[in-house]
């Protein structure tokens, strides 16, 4: 079974919305304005382009990170790995061509199927709504978060608000840094 992990960049209260600057949010760019750049911070980024074996998100977050993330050499790693995009809408033609092999999963249950293979641990990056709707599914298996001391107010939260049954979660890492930002792993316990 290949372990499914959510990686944000979040606020304190829970924000996950624009934190590279992506126009439409009030406060896009929340991760870099204002907060000191602490090089350890981030090591975790490397880290999981390394560890992954392969990349998810949803359609929103594909359209914004396809133009950009497969000519950047600080993700040359997830260029050569295969890409799944969980969406209901985004066809074949909507994807691009010079970012490697590239499928979209149509629901859920593909998503279950495709953690029932064998193979490394797949990345969900950005996708609120995917992580959402992954969480209340019970499919994630790890949640890689750099907690950023801000409090944003409005925008799209990383959890949804779902009335479930406790999920509970074990601290595996954690570290905090001198500009306040706090790096916590955690394992769903299933």
């Amino acid at each position: 079974m290949r372990t499914l992990i959510s990686t944000a960049f979040v606020s304190l209260d829970g924000v996950v919305e624009a934190p590279g600057g992506e126009s439409g949010y009030r406060n896009a760019g929340w991760t870099f304005k204002d907060i000191e750049f602490v090089p350890e911070a981030f090591e975790i980024k490397g880290r999981e382009q390394q560890e992954a074996a392969a990349l998810m998100m949803g359609r929103v977050s594909y359209e914004a990170f396809s133009p950009i993330w497969p000519d950047m050499a600080e993700f040359a790693d997830y260029k050569v790995m295969p890409k799944y995009v969980v969406s209901t809408t985004l066809t074949e033609d909507g994807l691009v061509s010079n970012w490697g092999e590239t499928t979209i999963l149509r629901s859920l249950d593909e998503v279950a199927a495709l953690k029932k293979t064998e193979g490394g641990p797949i990345i969900v990056h950005g996708s609120a709504t995917l992580n959402h709707a992954l969480s209340d599914a019970g499919l994630i298996d790890r949640y890689h978060l750099l907690v950023f001391p801000l409090l944003l107010g409005a925008g799209k939260r990383l959890f949804s608000d779902t009335d479930k049954d406790t999920q509970k979660l074990r601290l595996v890492e954690h570290e905090a840094y001198s500009n306040g930002l706090q790096k916590n792993v955690f394992d769903v316990v299933h």
